[in-house]
Formats: C-alpha cells, sequence, structure tokens
C-alpha cells in the first residue's frame, strides 16, 4: 500500500507540473489512502521548519540556497504549498518507491495553523519561528490565539530558533535550555516609543502586566522586559551588530558583512534567521556569508518594470497582514525620490473570501505624508476602502486619485504619475497589475 501510495503521489505531481497546479493535491489524496503515510517514510536525520507570521517563504528559500551552494543535498517545499497536504507532497516526491528519502536535510516552510498537524508525523530537529503579529484576522484571530496553536506542536526535543526582539514568539523559550536566540541592537532606525497604528506589545504575553521598552525597532519588535516575571529580551547568539539601509549593508555578530537584496528591516531579519540556522548546522561562518552576499530573491516579491518610460517596482505585500505593508511603505519613504506611489486591494484573500477590511487601519498609511510622494494612486475592488482610511492619514488628498476600474488604474498611471512609481499590493493582485504591464 505505502509504494502505491507513493506512485499516486508522484504521478499526481508530475500531472500537476504539465497544468502548472498540483502542489498540494498529491498529498492530500495520499493522506485520504493512508493517513500515516508520512509515518511510514524514512526521513532523514536533519529536518528545519520555519514557521511563523512573516518571512517564512524568504527564510527558507534563502536556508535552502545556502545549503545547496555548499553541496548539500536539500528536499524542500519550493512551490509554496505550506499546510500539511502540500508537505505531504513534497516528501513523498523526494522519496523512492521504498519510502526513503535520499536527500541529506529537509528543510519545510509551514503555516503557522497548520504547524501542530504537520508535526504529528516527524519531528524536526530545528524548529525556527521569525516573528507572530497579527496576520489574516479572518483565519487567524488574534497572533496570541496562534501563539497557543504553534505550542500544541512544540516538544522538548525540539530545537528553537527563536526572534528575541518579538515578545510573543520568544515566550516559546521561556525557561527552556535548547533554544538558540536572532535580534538586532539598537541602531539608527531604532525609536524611543512604538508610534505605529497599533502596539501588540503593551503587555507582557505570559502574565499581562505592562512591558517595559527600552527601543523599538518597529510596532512591538524590539528591546521589552516584564518587571513582573522576567519574560525579557535574551541576548542573542546571533545579532545584527550594525544595519545600513540606504546601502543595504548589514553586520552579524560584529564580523559578517551582509548585503540585503531589498533594503529593509524585514530582508535583515530573515537573513540573520538563515545565518542562524546554517550555523548551527554545522556550515563554516564565511561559507555562509559568501552564499548570502551571492544569494538572489527568487520568489518574484519585488519585481522591475518600465512603464512609459518610467521606472516601476512592485513590492507584493500580504494581506491582512499591516507590518508586511509597514515594511513596504517604509522601503518608499527611505529611498526620498520623487514617486508616485499605486496602492491596490482588489482582492482580500487568494484562498477565502472576505469583504473584512479593518486591517487597512492598522497600517501606517501616515509614512507616505512625505514631500517625496507627490501622487497617490488608490486602485481596486476597495478603493472607498482606501480612500476613507486616508482621509484619516493626514495626507493631502489633493495627491489622491482613486480607481475601482484596474485599466483606468493603469491609465492614469502612464498618463499622470510622476517621478518613479511603486506599486504595492497583495499576492492576489498582483498578476493584475503584471498582467497590465505587458
Amino acid at each position: 500500500m505505502k509504494t502505491l501510495v507513493i506512485i499516486l503521489s508522484k504521478l499526481l505531481y508530475w500531472v500537476g507540473k504539465i497544468i502548472g497546479k498540483g502542489s498540494s493535491l498529491p498529498g492530500k489524496i495520499a493522506l485520504k489512502l493512508d493517513k500515516n503515510i508520512l509515518k511510514k517514510i524514512n526521513l532523514p536525520r536533519d529536518i528545519i521548519v520555519v514557521t511563523g507570521s512573516n518571512g517564512k517563504t524568504s527564510t527558507v528559500e534563502m536556508i535552502c540556497s545556502v545549503l545547496e551552494n555548499n553541496g548539500y543535498h536539500v528536499g524542500c517545499n519550493k512551490e509554496g504549498s505550506n499546510q500539511t497536504e502540500g508537505v505531504t507532497t513534497m516528501i513523498l516526491n523526494a522519496c523512492n518507491l521504498k519510502g526513503e528519502v535520499k536527500e541529506d536535510v529537509l528543510v519545510i516552510e509551514s503555516d503557522e495553523r497548520y504547524l501542530r498537524h504537520t508535526l504529528k508525523y516527524f519531528t524536526p530537529k530545528y524548529l525556527v519561528v521569525t516573528n507572530l503579529y497579527r496576520d489574516q484576522m479572518t483565519r487567524n484571530g488574534h497572533p496570541e490565539l496562534i501563539y497557543d496553536i504553534i505550542k500544541e506542536a512544540i516538544t522538548d526535543d525540539i530545537h528553537l530558533i527563536l526572534n528575541t526582539d518579538d515578545p510573543l514568539s520568544s515566550l516559546y523559550g521561556y525557561k527552556r535550555a535548547n533554544v538558540t536566540y536572532f535580534g538586532m541592537d539598537k541602531n539608527k532606525f531604532s525609536k524611543d516609543v512604538n508610534d505605529s497604528a497599533y502596539d501588540d506589545g503593551v503587555y507582557c504575553p505570559n502574565c499581562k502586566h505592562r512591558l517595559k521598552y527600552d527601543y523599538y525597532h518597529f510596532n512591538h519588535i524590539g528591546s521589552y522586559k516584564c518587571e513582573n516575571c522576567g519574560h525579557e529580551r535574551k541576548k542573542p547568539q546571533y545579532s545584527v551588530t550594525a544595519l545600513n539601509l540606504e546601502n543595504g549593508e548589514m553586520v552579524i555578530n560584529d564580523k559578517y558583512k551582509l548585503m540585503m537584496s531589498l533594503k529593509n528591516i524585514y530582508t535583515a531579519y530573515n537573513l540573520l534567521a538563515t545565518f542562524a540556522v546554517c550555523r548551527l548546522f554545522g556550515m563554516k561562518d564565511a561559507k555562509i556569508e559568501e552564499s548570502l552576499n551571492h544569494y538572489i530573491i527568487k520568489n518574484d516579491r519585488v519585481q522591475s518594470f518600465e512603464i512609459n518610460s518610467k521606472h516601476a517596482m512592485l513590492l507584493t505585500s500580504k494581506h491582512e497582514n499591516s507590518i508586511s505593508y509597514n515594511q513596504s511603505l517604509l522601503y518608499v519613504t527611505r529611498e526620498n525620490r520623487p514617486c508616485t506611489v499605486v496602492i491596490i486591494v482588489d482582492a482580500v484573500s487568494r484562498k477565502y473570501f472576505t469583504s473584512e477590511t479593518s486591517w487597512l487601519w492598522d497600517i501606517d498609511f501616515e509614512l507616505l505624508n512625505q514631500t517625496c510622494v507627490e501622487k497617490v494612486i488608490l486602485a481596486g475592488k476597495y478603493v472607498h476602502d482606501l480612500i476613507t482610511r486616508f482621509e484619516y492619514a493626514g495626507i493631502d488628498m489633493d495627491k489622491v486619485v482613486g480607481k475601482e476600474n484596474l485599466d483606468d488604474m493603469m491609465e492614469e498611471i502612464k498618463e499622470h504619475s510622476k517621478g518613479e512609481i511603486f506599486v504595492i499590493t497583495c499576492f492576489s493582485d498582483r498578476m493584475k497589475f503584471i498582467n497590465r504591464t505587458k
């Protein structure tokens, strides 16, 4: 039966590749035929799992790239299907008909809600939790709910790799021994107060007493301490000790200089997490440094175009995830060049239907109140929700134009944009823009 399930999964995967679908369907059918199929597979000793609200895909891609560049054979769910079915597809496709995975290591991206289901079948050597933020409220609710869900999957024999600057996800390491922390030292981009639209770091996630912060990097990410229970930012073993976003440079542990493919703090954290994982895996520091400095983003989240001889950049963010949007907005304003900013919200999700747009009020659109932003074009089905939000952002509404129809949006971009063009939208809507540039 095991061999039959493997053959069928491989066949469905092959057919899916031809028609451009099928990254989760083979695994779904395999689990229907044998719910314990993954327990019957001979997996490699080294399994790395990455979960969290943001940064999973980029971090997994970079870990795979570094390992492969240094001679390791890596199995990875690169198609991005990160729920249990997609992980099953990847594993069954990576094994032979005897059920033996020949790769040296598996690097798995796991949806945070599905981690507890996926890890019923195997135990990873390392589990990376990148962060926990407000994300897809309709599906995930509050980040503390996701914290509890992930906690169900964590066992004592898993080595945790945690973002020490996040008071919520770092709590997994509270009074625990086998933990490695990564974080970022205070730098010129850090702030003394949280000036974001909301603050999820007011109260300690452990005892609910008020947290005391020394500084913030963004939102609730920074240096914190609870004077009641002692939960605090632990000294990281791997730290960004210098950061230059203007030049796209960062330094880890005062020694290893890395160039960032995208000049924002998100990228710095993803690179840092990757460095920590690969170092724990036993790789030499210089090899990791060299590999990361030659890494090029492959997930097409950032793309460049020419529109009527003007340079345009697409920054793909996550809908229902304000921190993802804020990083794109910060990138635009830090470039400090005359520009037009286009915000497209034509669909909220590509996986389920919802018209819930309260998350727009969590985004710091106030960041666009800069002289370099000469024009703002709001577009898509939810353009009126966007316009209402912008009316409260303190931005000169004479700069703002709304276009519900995306063809009208493109005409506005072509005929009336000013300076460089930055388009900020989500995975659901990115192709709607890309297809209109051809």
